[in-house]
């Protein structure tokens, strides 16, 4: 499409998304991998209807991507960069379909650009990144429904609801809260009409692949789920879950927000957004009954965020632009800004370790995790991007100190699949053999043909390998300053003597979590 075609409205908003992207792409030239992604690219060297924690699409893409231009940090995080500019230019566009002129649109971007952790997930990659992209997506194809009612646009919904499920099953949370909304609104039309069936046999038509694994399998990803609510995820009081999903969304951010739902629910001109902050009641409601992660809510955001730009337009503007009207336009934007200046620091790694370090002090903001760990001088989601280079060197080094006869038998076997999957991207260097592991989808791809005789353990409790081995020695000592404490100051075991095979002993060792 040529420039000239596009709308005017759309050249500010495809500026922010450009922005967006390339500052992403300036921390990405020097940031190193997160946990994660390790784990994704094992995956879409296997790829599958399913895994154990996600659905197939992140492994496709990873695959994909891979393919296309290749594995490097910066290569495999356009998706996920894409998909944040993708957010950007769309919460204008969705701000337009409510009805919000220029300043709403402009401003509805920025608001987006501005949720840290909108900012978090857009920064490395992960399923959330496209996750948050899709319930955007399906908010504004929502809004031309009720405005104007095309049958191909319910078509279009259940494609993405569909295809939103395949990325991530967190989506059906925008479905029930989607349901709330139809019941409690005029769009309780709707279910007398054929369109929506359809749209929802479509979703379900596409998502079924994933069920039909999930069969197969045992339903592994319930067992995952199951376990991480009750050993993983720190649960949360109400009020510590909202001061958390709160600080997620950026606090300058909050007048907006109760804007927006005030807009939908006590205005006349709102009453079509109505359905999104239904959505958002619902959703939030829902995470604070599961005591989830206060990140699982987070896609919601953009479903009130957005309508409070329209509300503050229409608040402003109040039919006409006045000379001090625009100035307050202006310094609305503005403080903004300055949210987006303050807050993106906690999102992507835009500051030096140590310096970050001193910022988040400086402001009272400390390190956390949504998980029942300690945490060291980094949040987790900024720790587990360190370290990984030097453990796998340290590895390398218990491996070459093995005899040929025993690094012919070696098998390296880790407790986490970040570990392993570090191992088997940065490790080919050093020759090492592919890591398995008990954690999550490793299980499944199984202790291949090897029987064990010879182990290299890491991030395995020394008991748990006394029982299996008559041999163990401690060959190295993995220590890094930024790392997660649980992940520091590890031993690297050499396991001899095995008691049994591994291909015996691995139903029994099966850590899903």
């Amino acid at each position: 499409m040529r420039c000239s075609r596009l709308p005017p409205d759309d050249i500010p908003l495809l500026l922010l998304a450009i922005v967006k992207m390339l500052l992403h792409c300036w921390v990405n030239l020097r940031d190193g991998y997160f946990i994660d992604e390790f784990y994704y690219l094992a995956c879409g060297e296997r790829l599958d209807w399913g895994y154990v924690d996600h659905p197939p699409l992140v492994a496709v893409i990873a695959a994909a991507t891979r393919f296309l231009l290749g594995d490097s940090v910066f290569a495999l995080r356009i998706p996920a960069a894409l998909a944040g500019s993708a957010m950007v230019f769309f919460a204008g566009r969705l701000a337009r379909e409510l009805g919000g002129g220029r300043f709403a649109q402009i401003l509805a971007a920025l608001a987006v650009f501005a949720v840290p952790v909108f900012t978090a997930v857009h920064g490395y990659y992960s399923m959330n990144a496209f996750d948050q992209l899709f319930w955007l997506l399906g908010a504004y194809l929502l809004m031309l429904i009720i405005h104007h009612g095309r049958p191909r646009d319910w078509i279009l919904f259940g494609l993405l609801m569909g295809i939103g499920l395949m990325n991530k099953i967190s989506i059906f949370f925008f479905g029930l809260g989607l349901a709330v909304g139809i019941l409690l609104t005029p769009q309780r039309r709707w279910l007398r009409e054929s369109w929506i069936w359809i749209a929802a046999a479509l979703a379900f038509t596409i998502f079924l692949p994933h069920i039909l694994w999930q069969i197969a399998h045992g339903w592994p990803t319930l067992e995952f789920i199951q376990n991480a609510s009750t050993y993983k995820n720190l649960p949360l009081t109400p009020l510590e879950f909202l001061v958390g999903h709160f600080l997620e969304m950026n606090y300058l951010l909050l007048p907006l927000a109760l804007a927006g739902l005030v807009w939908c629910f006590g205005t006349s001109t709102g009453k079509s957004g109505r359905i999104l902050s239904w959505i958002y009641i619902v959703v939030l409601a829902l995470m604070i009954a599961q005591k989830g992660k206060t990140y699982y809510a987070a896609p919601a955001l953009s479903l009130i965020l957005i309508p409070g730009a329209v509300a503050v337009e229409q608040g402003l503007a109040r039919g006409s632009w006045t000379p001090a009207r625009r100035a307050a336009g202006v310094m609305v934007c503005v403080y903004v800004i300055v949210g987006i200046a303050i807050m993106t620091p906690f999102a992507i790694p835009i500051l030096p370790t140590e310096t970050y370090i001193r910022y988040a002090e400086w402001l009272g903001i400390h390190p956390s995790t949504g998980e029942r760990k300690a945490v060291g001088k980094l949040p987790q989601f900024f720790a587990d991007r360190h370290g990984w280079p030097e453990m796998v060197e340290t590895i390398a080094r218990a491996y070459d100190s093995l005899p040929p006869e025993d690094k012919a038998e070696c098998v390296i076997f880790t407790g986490m699949y970040g570990q392993a999957g570090a191992i088997n991207l940065l490790g080919k260097p050093y020759g090492l053999p592919r890591a398995i592991s008990a954690h999550n989808s490793y299980y499944l791809w199984g202790p291949g043909e090897k029987r064990g005789n010879v182990v290299i353990a890491y991030g395995v409790n020394q008991k748990n390998l006394e029982a299996q081995f008559e041999e163990i020695q401690e060959a190295a000592r993995f220590v890094h300053p930024y790392v997660m404490p649980y992940e520091n100051d590890l031993p690297v075991f050499i396991c001899r003597l095995p008691k049994t095979t591994l291909q015996e002993i691995w139903p029994k060792i099966k850590h899903y979590e």
